[in-house]
């Protein structure tokens, strides 16, 4: 693999990058992060320092500054390529540098040179931005601080400047972490949690509408610093008006007030309740070599595409009798278990699962592109609805050319996406979700991918909402630039933000309203907010550089899909709000240049790449494996290789063991010392993730037949923990055997797997209606004896029979 850097080994040089420091501030479901990076040059030379790291794929990053003993410099936006060019200027002249600027390939990517450091030096970097937190199956608001940037799988032939980086494990990331934050919100906070230590939360007010909490000492480089707050009263629909910036021109975005709103729209019961029995179920699963890293690296327990097989076992259980379903996996390539996608049926279902069970991490890269192409090639089948569930640890290089594809087949189906283990893209995953108009989750450390997905399956098996649109109602004199994109989905309970400028003079006693109008299940359906147009005191820019981030996007999303017959007028309109908002985009950077007293740092200039913790702890890097080389560093390039080299032959054996499922693998750079090799891995180190024990929830739901029925059978007994004597000793006698063992699950599942309801209702609704079709004698008394035999307690009524 080509490197064009300089770099570090397992020796530890020394590298600038000191310490970060990170405050939080969460207003309601609005984040802004502020960053401080210390770097110091210990070199006896000036040193360029490039630090690579990941942002939420939605941020906006709104201020760059760097502070050099007493002077503080604060950077313009400005165009990228003139950025660039200033910056070599100032590097040629002798001047401190520092240019920030977003990756080509993912919008979660940014890119930190920090230039001409003298040495002895110290420079203090702060960066800010925005982001929105999404909303989790269970309420909560995420915030995701990546402290990993997995390499990104980048095709062959794919086009863009590679982005370099230095990849190490996390004992050996040689800079501190210190984090805090601060929670304020309208309704009352009830807890914050996170998968790192905390310190306890500390309430500000006697209200509990602000808070603090800070990460305990010692954190370890091995996770993403993860948090999800929640507040009561969660579904509360809300406004915030915020006023523009004093010194820019009405009228614009930046001088303009601008709302954002947060609506959660409530269906009726009786429309949730019912759950479609049709619909076109395409499964996409990533069995690219990094899936068979561990969902948890503390525990070793389940890999990633093990949990993915238990999710797709549950999936196949619960779709309904009547609808049409496949499954994809890819890699380097792709495969599809049938031609194209078929009924629904017991002998299609456990087809799918004999092959399901076969799947393993072991079709090598991440090429997601193609098979998604051949996905939509396919005809959708007239009155099943196509839905997309997406599965990957999210690490692909071609993020935008992947989202533009689900974009441009939109109209066809819904996608739902699922990002796996540490370091997936949120800019992949989010973009997945919001451009094919389903829903994103994240899958991260100890969490259960099961009730995550089963939940995206409600929302796909729910009525469709359609004919969505907004109308405003205004004072006179005041008018509405909508700055989002059109609603395209609308789900029970999740947040839909809306931004939009507010130009024109208003009293401060003026309101607004803003209906939303769709169809659901046939039937006309509104919701609306009132609100105040009176600008909150104290808000900042925030809303601002949101709203001008969202445009933004869109307009980057209409260059890429008009680019030939574009004449740079979209790109132009991009660069020209991005530098008036001064929020990043994929066209400006961020520039700043210290020139000081003049005088030209002497010396020749060293290149030094910073390194970004790896979720791996072995010296191994396998195509789309999520570690880097701890014998060398790690070059982010647009081809890869597929071999080892020059390493010892009995490394080689040992890891061939350790990963014999993870298909070709990268080359990894040669270290400048033999001893690296004990450092990354001792000759007899053979590290394999424990086997996790069976699941008994999964073991019952295994045995369900695909009409929603179990067989009274020795696998049944056993799954109950009972002989097949005890179950046939103890069926009332007028009562049919499939019967008898539908009942008896459905009472298991209840009296015993209660807390996981999430995972199997849907297939306890298929049994439910199997039941009910039977028209079956006797259920009371058959309730009573499985309640007996089982030493359960479940009410008939609770069972839904």
């Amino acid at each position: 693999m080509e490197n064009s850097c300089g770099l570090l080994t397992t020796q530890r040089e020394p590298v600038p990058l000191k310490s970060i420091e990170v405050e939080l501030e969460v207003r309601d479901h609005v984040a802004t992060v502020v960053s401080t990076l210390l770097y110091e040059n210990k070199e006896d030379k000036p040193l360029e320092a490039v630090f690579v790291f990941p942002l939420p794929g939605d941020a906006a990053v709104c201020h760059f500054s760097a502070k050099i003993g007493q002077k503080e410099i604060v950077a313009e936006v400005k165009e990228k390529q003139e950025a660039r060019e200033e910056y070599d200027d100032a590097l040629s002249s002798g001047q401190q540098a520092f240019l920030l600027e977003e990756s080509e390939q993912s919008p979660d990517i940014f890119s930190l040179s920090v230039g001409s450091l003298p040495p002895g030096e110290s420079a203090s970097i702060r960066l800010e931005y925005v982001t929105e937190l999404a909303v989790q199956a269970d309420d909560g608001l995420r915030f995701c601080l990546p402290a990993v940037l997995n390499p990104r799988y980048q095709p062959e032939g794919s086009e863009g400047v590679s982005v370099q980086v230095t990849s190490v494990p996390a004992s050996l990331v040689p800079y501190s972490l210190s984090f805090s934050a601060r929670v304020s919100s309208p309704r009352p906070i009830s807890k914050v949690e996170s998968n790192c230590s905390l310190d306890a939360l500390q309430y500000l007010n006697t209200e509990q509408t602000q808070a603090m909490v800070k990460l305990a000492a010692g954190h370890k480089f091995d996770r993403d610093v993860e948090l999800l707050i929640y507040y009561k009263d969660a579904h509360q629909p809300t406004a915030v008006v915020e006023a523009g910036q004093a010194s820019a021109k009405p009228g614009t975005l930046m001088g303009d007030p601008v709302v954002m709103l947060s609506l959660y729209p409530e269906f009726p019961q009786t429309v949730m309740s019912s759950v479609a029995s049709c619909g076109e179920f395409v499964f996409l699963i990533d069995r690219s070599g990094s899936m068979d890293c561990p969902m948890d690296i503390r525990t070793w327990q389940e890999t990633r595409i093990g949990g993915a097989r238990d999710t797709l076992l549950l999936l196949l259980k619960s779709l309904p009798m009547g609808c049409y379903f496949n499954i994809y996996s890819f890699g380097d390539s792709y495969e599809h278990i049938f031609p194209k996608s078929v009924e629904y049926s017991e002998k299609t279902m456990e087809e799918a699962l004999k092959k399901v069970e076969e799947m393993g991490a072991d079709l090598g890269g991440t090429e997601i592109l193609e098979p998604l192409k051949h996905i939509y090639s396919q005809p959708c089948i007239q009155s099943q609805p196509r839905q997309l569930f997406v599965f990957t640890d999210g690490e692909v290089g071609n993020t935008k050319e992947v989202i533009n594809l689900v974009r441009e087949n939109s109209d066809s189906h819904r996608c739902f996406s699922f990002g796996i283990g540490e370091g997936a893209s949120s800019a992949l995953i989010n973009g997945l979700a919001k451009e094919g108009g389903g829903h994103a989750q994240f899958i991260t450390g100890t969490d259960r991918m099961q009730p995550k997905v089963m939940q995206s399956l409600q929302f796909a098996l729910h009525p469709a909402v359609g004919n969505i649109s907004v109308t405003w109602d205004l004072p006179k004199g005041v008018s509405v630039t909508v700055l989002s994109p059109p609603i395209t989905a609308i789900f029970q309970g999740q947040r839909s933000l809306i931004y939009a400028q507010l130009t024109g003079q208003s009293s401060e006693a003026a309101e607004g309203c803003m209906m939303v109008k769709y169809s659901l299940a046939g039937h006309p359906s509104q919701n609306q907010l009132r609100f105040s147009l009176k600008p909150a005191e104290d808000a900042g820019l925030t809303v601002h550089r949101l709203g001008a981030r969202t445009l933004i996007r869109s307009l980057e999303m209409e260059e890429r899909e008009d680019g030939e017959e574009q004449d740079g007028g979209v790109k132009q309109k991009v660069v020209q709000l991005s530098v008036q908002s001064g929020v990043s985009s994929s066209f400006t950077a961020f520039i700043a240049v210290n020139k000081g007293d003049g005088k030209a740092i002497q010396g020749p200039l060293l290149r030094r790449n910073v390194p970004v913790e790896c979720t791996f702890h072995l010296a191994y890097f396998s195509d789309d494996a999520p570690c880097g080389s701890v014998f060398g560093g790690f070059g982010w390039s647009p081809k890869f290789g597929a071999s080892l080299q020059n390493h010892e032959k009995s490394v080689k054996k040992k890891l061939k063991t350790v990963f014999s499922r993870i298909g070709s693998v990268f080359k990894i750079g040669q270290s400048e010392s033999p001893q690296s090799n004990e450092t990354a891995l001792s000759e007899d180190a053979v590290f394999e993730p424990k086997q996790p024990p069976t699941d008994p929830l999964l073991q019952l739901v295994s045995l369900q037949k695909a009409s929603g029925c179990w067989l009274l059978d020795p696998a049944l007994a056993a799954a109950l923990g009972k002989t097949s004597e005890e179950l046939e000793k103890t069926k009332p006698a007028s009562v049919d055997k499939e019967v008898w063992a539908t009942i008896l699950a459905l009472i298991w599942l209840h009296g015993f797997k209660s807390d996981v309801q999430d995972e199997w209702k849907l297939l306890a609704m298929k049994a439910v209606s199997w039941l009910c079709a039977q028209k079956a004698p006797c259920v009371t008394e058959c309730v009573e004896a499985g309640n007996a035999l089982l030493g359960c307690k479940v009410q008939k009524d609770s069972l839904g029979i």
